[in-house]
């Protein structure tokens, strides 16, 4: 009987779907599953990845319930742990670019795929497993695929892997405000997450966007940037912050697409906003980064949602090579 481990964050905004969801019901939907659960708690990132990558045995199957840090912890400890395991994810949160990415909406997409891979192609227990899934979930199959997500090094070290994104310099800062006090209680009151996110942006961005430099002169592989740039993003997967649109880097090895952004100048924002929504976050394909700044520099960080400041650093590095994750996506 194959284990699956339930990853969950009692803290969240959406915990309670999650638990009326799948919790609740997690002896009738997964009981061909030998059941695990991780509770992510309120010790840091790296301390949850340290946490849940000591539990994880090869054949595992890791269902992040959550939005994309949920996600980020849960596929970090998979590949921190060097264990042949495999993340699926449901959307929980407020952009959940992830679940997006893999097309894993609904739990039928998650578990026809994991029942699916256990049997020979085109064997008769495909039908069987199809039919053995909960009725009222999306129809589409899906299968185990390989995603390889991106590496940040800050000064030659390691900081961690994301999936579908990351940003440094002012997006990055702004994601501070989702940890707020008021706009957490807010969200767990049941509100419409993601429209209340983007008006909580906005606020924050025409508040915010003439205080500071966010980030100092910097060079991308030796080459100047725009001037006075505030952001830097790079982008694999299929969408940043949902409305986004990005590719389907994140299913190569070593290519990824990535800019220097003005951000701060509204006008400049716009046509940003307008063809990534439209067409696709504007960028140029590069195998790796590695950005320089001028002096020492104090810059925020932040992949799927989880940010951290780091100070007095000299360089940035984001690359990608042909370790992959194992995911179940959506064919």
């Amino acid at each position: 009987m194959p284990r699956l481990i339930l990853v969950y964050n009692p803290n969240s905004s959406n915990y309670r779907r999650v638990k009326k969801d799948i919790l609740d019901k997690k002896a009738k939907l997964f009981e061909d599953y030998k059941l695990s659960e991780y509770t992510v708690s309120k010790i840091g990132f790296k301390n949850n990845v340290k946490q849940l990558q000591e539990i994880i045995k090869d054949g595992d199957l890791l269902l992040a319930l959550g939005g994309d840090a949920t996600a980020a912890i849960t596929a970090n400890a998979i590949l921190e742990s060097g264990k042949s395991a495999t993340l699926a994810v449901l959307p929980y949160g407020n952009f959940n670019d992830l679940a997006r990415t893999l097309g894993t909406m609904k739990l039928r997409d998650i578990v026809v795929a994991e029942k699916a891979s256990m049997c020979p192609k085109g064997h008769k227990d495909l039908a069987r497993a199809a039919r053995s899934v909960p009725a009222g979930h999306a129809e589409a199959f899906s299968a185990i695929s390989a995603l390889y997500p991106l590496e940040i090094y800050v000064d030659g070290q390691f900081w961690r892997y994301a999936t579908c994104y990351v940003t440094i310099g002012m997006t990055a800062e702004a994601v501070e405000l989702f940890d707020a006090p008021k706009f957490r209680k807010y969200m767990k009151k049941g509100h419409k997450s993601s429209w209340r996110s983007y008006l909580e942006l906005a606020k924050w961005y025409f508040k915010n966007r003439r205080r500071k430099i966010f980030l100092p002169e910097f060079t991308i592989n030796g080459q100047p940037t725009v001037k006075k740039a505030s952001d830097y993003a790079a982008v694999s997967g299929k969408s940043m912050c949902r409305v986004m649109k990005g590719g389907d880097d994140f299913k190569k090895p070593y290519i990824f697409r990535s800019k220097a952004l003005k951000t701060v100048s509204f006008p400049r924002l716009f046509i940003l906003m307008a063809k990534s929504i439209l067409h696709r976050t504007p960028g140029n394909d590069t195998k790796g980064d590695i950005l320089e700044f001028k002096e020492p520099a104090t810059v925020e960080l932040q992949a799927e949602g989880e940010y951290q400041v780091f100070k007095d650093i000299k360089t940035i590095e984001v690359k990608k090579g042909n370790k992959c994750l194992k995911v179940i996506a959506k064919n």
